[in-house]
């Protein structure tokens, strides 16, 4: 690297044959560009420049030298800019990991909005399994993770909080009645989602300022949203789920309906998980977007129940 920068130096020192303009067009002091040459000359074992009080001239070895490294310099300072656009503009791809369920209800769209203004970036999108982002960032750039995260060395930027609510289907409560307080779903049917492999056997629901949390009966342990919401719709019992699209079109179709409607769950954060700080303009735009899009609502379903808060 030292090397690289009295090379660059000595170019515009061979290109001007001044020290002194040299100088001036690096932004450096005459001092500095000097030693810099001195010491490369030094280096190589070779005296690339002739230097009087009138004029500075290149020697036999300068001009081979400066013919070779020319092209090497440019070629550095093309790097640099590319590097710099890199960090200024959003283009290439974008590897992003998410829960399958919350990026088909509530990130489509963003992606797509996404993709419309900044068109230099292509999307690989992981929605596979809900990972947790320490074992994924060999192939992501990003996991959007819900949840408590474990201590990890991973950056985590929060997006917003995911508020859910309780759902069950008509029949299900005809058969089995309806609970008035969330003590009384110990002696209910319900569904319990599953993710990484761990199990969420408990409960956390809040009113206002009064929190509780439960240990819910269940007989099914999943690991799908679609498949828990499914289940409710078939009365197999009482499930937690986000207000997406797909669980508002089962309740304006009588599927599903509300159960302890002044009661909600979490609200869980989400965040963005990254590896490092230094992040490409791709990333790091992309997640100060997602967080303007959650700080605005645009996430949230068009309804009078809130999605992120």
């Amino acid at each position: 690297m030292k090397r690289l920068q009295g090379m660059e130096f000595f170019v515009e020192v061979a290109k001007t044959c001044n020290f002194g303009r040299a100088a001036a067009n690096l932004g450096m002091p005459k001092s500095t560009v000097s030693r810099q040459v001195a010491e490369l000359e030094r280096s190589l074992g070779l005296q690339l420049l002739s230097r009087t009080t009138r004029k500075v001239e290149l020697t036999e070895a300068g001009r081979l030298y400066f013919e070779r490294c020319q092209r090497i310099v440019a070629d550095a300072q093309i790097a640099h800019e590319e590097l710099q656009k890199l960090v200024e503009m959003p283009s290439g791809p974008l590897r992003v990991n998410m829960p399958a369920d919350f990026g088909t209800d509530f990130l489509a769209e963003a992606f797509m909005e996404f993709s419309q203004r900044y068109p230099e970036v292509t999307f690989y999108l992981d929605l596979a399994s809900p990972e947790h982002a320490g074992r994924v960032f060999q192939r992501c750039d990003i996991s959007i993770e819900i949840g408590a995260l474990p201590d990890s060395t991973q950056i985590a930027r929060l997006l917003g909080r995911l508020s859910a609510y309780l759902y069950a289907s008509p029949d299900y409560l005809k058969r089995h009645g309806t609970p008035q307080h969330p003590s009384d779903l110990t002696s209910h049917e319900c569904l319990e989602f599953r993710a990484d492999n761990a199990r969420v056997t408990r409960w956390p629901l809040s009113r206002g300022d009064e929190r509780i949390e439960v240990t819910p009966g269940n007989r099914f342990s999943v690991n799908s949203v679609a498949m828990v919401r499914s289940l409710a719709s078939l009365g197999a019992g009482i499930a937690i789920l986000a207000p997406a699209q797909s669980v508002r079109q089962d309740v304006e179709q009588r599927r599903l309906q509300r159960v302890l409607p002044e009661w909600q769950a979490g609200p869980f954060p989400v965040y963005a998980v990254t590896d490092t700080r230094l992040l490409p303009a791709k990333t790091r735009i992309f997640i100060e977007f997602l967080m303007e899009r959650l700080r605005d609502g645009k996430l949230a379903p068009q309804d009078n129940s809130p999605l992120l808060i």
